[in-house]
């Protein structure tokens, strides 16, 4: 349910990282900050499906499909997709 993703490119030198997440393929990015301890989500989309990459911190994510369910912990770095009519928290 949880489709764990790799970025198109990556380079590291001794200025820094530069990580270029998709060059195509989604039609909306959103950055979202949550507070340690809440709970987001609770909902899936009939149509969309939704790309996470983390820049800080961690984050518990639950996957739902009818019976099935899956459960993850992502860190800073990680990328990962859910599709639709799955429902995610």
């Amino acid at each position: 349910m949880i489709d764990i993703l790799n970025p198109d490119f990556k380079f590291e030198d001794a200025r820094g990282t530069l990580t270029q997440l998709v060059r195509r393929g989604y039609s909306q990015f959103n950055v979202v900050t949550s507070k340690a301890g809440v709970f987001r989500g609770g909902h899936y989309h009939k149509l969309n499906t939704e790309a996470y990459y983390v820049i800080e911190g961690s984050c518990k994510v639950t996957a739902r499909r009818g019976s099935e369910t899956e459960e993850r912990i992502f860190k800073k770095g990680d990328f990962f997709r859910i599709g639709p009519y799955i429902m995610h928290d």
